[in-house]
Formats: C-alpha cells, sequence, structure tokens
C-alpha cells in the first residue's frame, strides 16, 4: 500500500515515516509539511493511505478531506483528540493522538488495508458499469472497454464502437473497476488487460491505440504478464 506522510512537525513526521519503513507492505511515496502539497500529491500520484496532522498552518487536514474526491485512505494524527466527531463525518480510516506507539499504529493500518480489500472484493464481483452520457445513464460491460484515458478534470472511456467522455479522475475511476481485468500502465492510461494484442518497445499495442507503459507502472505492469 502506497503511504504519503503530511505533518508540519518534522519531529513526528519522521516517526511515522520510521514506522511505515518497518512495516511490510506498506511503501512511503511521499511526504510533506503541508495541506496544499498533499492536495497535489494525492491527485497525481497513487495513493492508499494519507497518514494526516489537523492542526496546521493555512490550510488544516480537516479542510483537506472537505475538498478531496475519491479520498485514500485516511489516518489522523493529532496531538488533540477533540477533532474525532468531526473527523469521522468524514469517514476517517483511524483517528491517532501523539505520541503514537507502533501496535496502535499497525492497528490503524490493518483497518485501511481490509478497507482497501473489502472495496477491491465489490468490485471483482461486478462485470459493468453505469456511465452518464448524452442526457442518458449507459450500461458497459468491462469486456467492451477497451483503455480509458485522463483528459484534464475528465476521462474518455474507448470501446469499439464509441467514446464516453465523463467527469472523474483516473484514480477515482480506477478504483471502480476489477483489478483482474484493468490496469493502470501510465499517469494518463488504463487499459484492459483482455484487449491487449502485443507489446513492443514498452508500448501496449491495443486494437484502436498505441499506448506507452509509464516507468512508474512498469514493474507491476510486468508482474501481471503471464511469460513463458
Amino acid at each position: 500500500m502506497n503511504c504519503l506522510v503530511v505533518d508540519d512537525d518534522e519531529f513526528h513526521r519522521n516517526i511515522v515515516k520510521h514506522f511505515v519503513s518497518k512495516t511490510d507492505g506498506l511503501v512511503l511515496v511521499g511526504e510533506t509539511d503541508n495541506a496544499a502539497d498533499a492536495f497535489n500529491l494525492i491527485k497525481s500520484k497513487e495513493i492508499d493511505i494519507v497518514f494526516l496532522d489537523v492542526e496546521m498552518p493555512e490550510m488544516t487536514g480537516l479542510d483537506l478531506m472537505k475538498v478531496l474526491d475519491d479520498a485514500p485512505q485516511i489516518i489522523l494524527v493529532t496531538s488533540r483528540d477533540n477533532y474525532a466527531v468531526e473527523a469521522f463525518e468524514y469517514s476517517v480510516t483511524d483517528y491517532l493522538v501523539k505520541p503514537i506507539n507502533y501496535s496502535r499504529f499497525l492497528k490503524a493500518v490493518n483497518k485501511a488495508e481490509s478497507n482497501l480489500k473489502a472495496a477491491n472484493v465489490t468490485v471483482e464481483n461486478q462485470d459493468e458499469v453505469f456511465v452518464k452520457a448524452d442526457n442518458k445513464i449507459v450500461k458497459l460491460r468491462f469486456s467492451e472497454i477497451h483503455f480509458i484515458e485522463a483528459l484534464s478534470d475528465y476521462v474518455i472511456i474507448n470501446t469499439a464502437q464509441k467514446k464516453y467522455i465523463i467527469h472523474s479522475t483516473m484514480k477515482g475511476l480506477e478504483k471502480k473497476l476489477p483489478e483482474s481485468t484493468f490496469i493502470r500502465v501510465h499517469r494518463s492510461y488504463i487499459v484492459n488487460f483482455n484487449r491487449i494484442e502485443s507489446i513492443e518497445d514498452l508500448n501496449v499495442v491495443m486494437p484502436t491505440k498505441t499506448i506507452p507503459i509509464g516507468a512508474s507502472y512498469k514493474n507491476k505492469f510486468m508482474q501481471k504478464l503471464n511469460l513463458l
């Protein structure tokens, strides 16, 4: 699980980073001392868990949660417990009061992992998705989708017959697609694994488009291949 640590206190930020480093299954992909940078990191990186301080200058952790769409698992790490009621209104995963210890940290991580697995099981049991297009809601079977590409604050769902432009983020849409069928190969592309024709020079050849494989997505993609 990819983690982001957000805290304006370097001492406490380092404690959380240390806990992340000693926990199998956690990967630190970023850290910052302010919520504004955290917002940009969450939008640009694949992040599963955010360890988030509440009291920070200019923009608090609670302010950040208010503006996030399709938020990752949020584990609040704060020196005060009086934010708990408001925090859980935003469905935070857990609430840790400083100073935190490793066992309490692990309990929060386990809860986040369970939430992520439960969401994935729900998606894997589905074989279709509904999208808003041309003033109506259209049902698309996952097998119909060839690939998905980013377009600013929108995404384009490409099928053999038509393109559907919907208001969403790549991260938000990725959560609604089964991992057994779809894989992110680039910051701007998700492909239907069953529609891949070939792989040439770190490019995925689809029926209607050749898509580059991003460096940060290469390892996960290659692991998914059933190479002989």
